[in-house]
């Protein structure tokens, strides 16, 4: 879950250190007025003997062979070495109670968010494909923050999306426990954005595997292996290299087409596609005559081209797919 930490070593490091401060202080004040005190051997008290009296008496144990006898020395002790006991025993103790109450913490904030958790995104990879993806799934798509489950090996790629209010696991999204833990078997979709391709197709097979019901999409680099993708259970694919491809070589003779393409594909300003449902007062008419610029109907869960003779007549349930206008009309680029 994401929360800001500490490191341990760094934690423990600065309690260590406070508890030999603490110590180090009451054996300077305990040698500082030895004459005050009384050994059972009557030989008074050395430097070693104010360090065993200050470790003794810091640890409550006590064994009462040094014993302070004057009243400024009895005094010292109620004011100053009593109060550097109970610093000593919060600094020693409250380490190992922090550390066994923050894991039961986190551990029961996982467990409760586990058991609610319905219908949400596992992105597998949070490089440049993975936060595209979790950028258009927050800003187009409306997903909450917590309703996005980060799946990557890199510590510092998982800070970035805890940062953003994302649930983040650590570990490798080929093993089904990691999987279980970001809890795939109960998501809508499993976004599939690794930088390799064998990656992409092992955590396909896993995750199918464990949510057969889940909309997977996958990225993959190279063409030849998108049917080991889609066999794998993928719903659908996308080649990132063909595509940035096919854009480069249109740049070259018309960047204009591909400034439209770059628009359609950025929810956040001009032109964006996007998916309604069909209204009652557009049934039986043709796609082509709506004032809005249909590109496709998805009837049945197939999608038919806008002049595709299938959908010359839209029916009841088909939902399209057209150009929705995000900046207003008024608005110049």
């Amino acid at each position: 879950m994401p929360e800001p930490s500490v490191s341990p070593m760094r934690s423990i490091g600065r309690r260590v250190i406070g508890a030999l401060l603490a110590l180090v202080a009451t054996v300077l004040i305990v040698y500082a007025g030895r004459d005050g005190y009384r050994d059972v051997n009557g030989d008074g008290l050395s430097l070693l003997d104010s360090f065993y009296y200050a470790t003794v008496s810091l640890s409550t144990t006590g064994y009462g062979d040094i014993t302070p006898v004057s009243a400024a020395a009895r005094l010292i002790n109620v004011l100053i070495i009593t109060p550097l006991r109970v610093l000593f025993l919060i600094v020693l103790v409250g380490t190992t109670l922090e550390v066994l109450t923050e894991r039961s913490r986190q551990a029961f904030r996982i467990q409760k968010w586990r058991s609610k958790v319905r219908d949400h995104v596992v992105v597998v990879g949070f490089g440049t494909k993975g936060r595209s993806a979790v950028k258009t799934l927050l800003g187009d798509e409306n997903v909450e923050p917590n309703r996005v489950v980060v799946v990557d090996t890199d510590q510092q790629a998982l800070d970035s999306a805890a940062a953003l209010g994302l649930v983040t696991v650590h570990g490798s999204a080929t093993r089904s426990d990691v999987l279980r833990v970001a809890g795939v078997q109960r998501a809508r979709a499993v976004v599939v954005a690794t930088n390799r391709d064998d990656s992409a197709v092992l955590a396909t097979l896993t995750a199918r595997e464990l949510a057969p019901k889940a909309h997977i999409v996958a990225s993959v680099r190279e063409a030849e292996n998108v049917h080991l993708l889609k066999q794998s259970g993928a719903n659908q694919v996308v080649v990132s290299s063909e595509t940035a491809g096919r854009l480069l070589g249109m740049a070259t003779s018309t960047p204009v087409v591909v400034d439209m393409v770059e628009d359609l594909l950025t929810p956040e300003s001009g032109l964006a596609i996007a998916e309604r449902a069909v209204e009652p007062s557009e049934e039986g008419g043709s796609p082509r005559h709506l004032s809005d610029i249909v590109l496709g109907v998805v009837r049945d869960g197939e999608l038919y081209r806008v002049d595709s003779p299938q959908v010359d007549a839209i029916e009841p349930g088909d939902r399209l797919l057209y150009v929705r206008k995000v900046t207003p009309a008024d608005h110049n680029e």
